[in-house]
């Protein structure tokens, strides 16, 4: 058996499901969990504290010489820290959400992250599962499960809407649809590392597929795939 942890990649567009379905494959698996979307959510919010400009790639890169992101499991979520400070909650609002966008479409940026995210995967003692926008094309393009989550717009856009409606944030349906629509455009149009499928990745559109059956079909197909190994 191969000393390296099993990796899993999750890919796909914001609100197909991926925070979800990871979050449960991951507790149900005792692998453990890397949402490199919030790496990048948490970069943006330092940026941000700080003023700079998202395409200033001097500064950011000197920012991410002394920025330190973490993940800590409380209770049954996975929360982030940076520089030791829970930021969960904050990374997450919609003008964070854009602003990463921006910032992650920064080669500086995605470059000084890519040793960050391989390594908290390669650090497990058992197995990673990562969600993210380009493991399976990029971070670990010899992952050992790929799989590309998908679902149409208006069901994204409505699941944004009822989380952040949950978190007591305000926002119109109609604004989270316009944010999710040009966020869609920036992942799927940057240069590096641009927002698509791996060509060896297990496609499901989770539009009209329960969450739970979602959850199912990759859960078998990592244990399979593990047997093997």
């Amino acid at each position: 058996m191969s000393a390296r942890p099993f990796i899993v990649a999750i890919d796909g567009p914001a609100g197909a499901g991926k925070s979800t379905v990871s979050k449960v494959l991951a507790r149900r698996l005792g692998f453990a969990l890397v949402d490199t979307g919030a790496i990048y959510r948490s970069v943006a919010l330092k940026a941000r504290r700080e003023g700079l400009a998202f395409d200033d790639d001097e500064k950011l890169g000197e920012l991410l010489s002394r920025v330190h992101i973490s993940f800590q499991v409380v209770g049954e979520d996975n929360h982030v820290f940076l520089d030791g400070e829970d930021v969960s909650g904050e990374i997450r609002t919609p003008e964070n959400s854009m602003a990463a966008s921006q910032v992650s479409s920064r080669p500086v940026v995605r470059a000084g992250l890519l040793s960050l995210q391989r390594r908290l995967a390669l650090q497990a003692p058992k197995g990673a599962i990562l969600e993210g926008r380009d493991i399976g094309t990029v971070v670990f393009p010899d992952a050992d499960a790929k799989f590309f989550l998908e679902a149409d717009p208006s069901t994204r856009a409505r699941r944004r809407f009822e989380e952040l409606f949950q978190k007591g944030v305000e926002r119109s349906l109609e604004d989270v649809l316009a944010d999710q629509i040009k966020r869609d455009q920036d992942d799927a149009s940057r240069a590096v590392a641009p927002l698509k499928p791996a060509e060896d990745a297990v496609r499901l559109d989770s539009t009209i597929m329960p969450l739970s059956e979602v959850v199912r079909v990759l859960e078998q197909t990592i244990l399979d795939r593990m047997s093997k190994r």
